[in-house]
């Protein structure tokens, strides 16, 4: 079944076993209580909140929250806090781990700790979903949040952990676009344009499957068939692409961040090619993006 909503995801997730256990930290942080809470209350997951009691206690109680009946570990240092997230998955005290109210990087370079960290298959990678706005399907956004400046063979691999989610989510055979400024190869004034000529030949040879791959193309041309129809652009990504791959963390990162403000879009974030999911949404999102986010992570990892 093809997944074509965020709330079709929770539906699924409703569905499993039980509620996933979800290690939050830090936690000291409105949004994330609210999406923990929501998340409990919609039968998903189960909080176990990690960081200052104190403060928590406090922001929740500020914003009429009640966390006083969940599984609490008092951390001061929001290192330590994450650390010993990563450490209940580990020991199997909890099934996913959550980013509250800290940096990427903290989160990330906890994970990827040889000694103490999560397992990863390759390398890790930030992909988003959101729903399309005139239509009734969802669109994957990579890479938001981890690589920051890919080379291509990176490129190649954050393409392969999105086809993978996208495929999860029941595309088939997805449908991916390699985003540039154009959509012709100018080398070497827009390196990415030749990335993403050489990604979709890729493809073409059967690099990442049964999937569409084409690039160069510029955003307007991957989502919007009317952009594709005047340029004369055919091709069976353009119009109705279902992976974004954008060139480095800075356009993708501001793309993320114009959909969330400026479209006013719930996005469901994660990081993937660990041992599990990881939720890894922005600091800045809505209590909706990060209950999304949980939601997402469940469905991924079958919790």
């Amino acid at each position: 079944m093809t997944i074509t909503s965020l709330d079709e995801i929770i539906t699924a997730v409703r569905n499993h076993d039980r509620p996933a256990r979800v290690a939050i930290a830090p936690c000291a942080e409105e949004f994330v209580i609210r999406s923990a809470l929501t998340a409990h209350k919609e039968g998903i997951a189960e909080p176990i909140f990690i960081g200052n009691r104190e403060k928590s206690l406090a922001v929740a109680e500020k914003h009429g929250l009640d966390i006083g009946g969940f599984e609490f570990h008092d951390e001061q240092d929001d290192v330590e806090a994450v650390a010993t997230a990563v450490s209940y998955f580990k020991n199997g005290k909890a099934d996913l781990i959550m980013k509250g109210l800290v940096s990427t990087s903290t989160v990330l370079k906890a994970i990827l700790n040889k000694q103490t960290g999560v397992p990863t298959r390759g390398i890790i990678s930030h992909v988003t979903v959101f729903e399309a706005s005139s239509q009734k399907r969802l669109i994957l956004l990579t890479d938001a949040g981890v690589n920051i400046k890919p080379n291509l063979q990176r490129k190649a691999d954050i393409l392969r952990n999105a086809i993978d989610v996208a495929r999860k989510l029941g595309m088939e055979k997805p449908k991916a676009a390699i985003l540039a400024a154009t959509e012709k190869v100018n080398y070497p004034a827009m390196p990415a344009t030749l990335d993403a000529d050489i990604l979709a030949k890729m493809a073409a040879e059967d690099a990442f499957g049964d999937a569409y791959v084409a690039g160069p193309l510029a955003l307007d041309l991957a989502i919007s068939s009317t952009a594709a129809t005047c340029k004369g652009i055919d091709n069976p990504v353009a119009g109705c692409a279902d992976i974004l791959l954008t060139p480095e963390i800075e356009s993708g990162n501001i793309l993320y961040k114009a959909l969330a403000t400026i479209a006013g879009k719930t996005m469901a974030s994660v990081v993937v090619g660990s041992e599990v999911p990881i939720v890894v949404s922005s600091r800045g999102d809505s209590d909706s993006s990060k209950f999304h986010s949980i939601a997402l992570a469940c469905y991924l990892s079958g919790m």
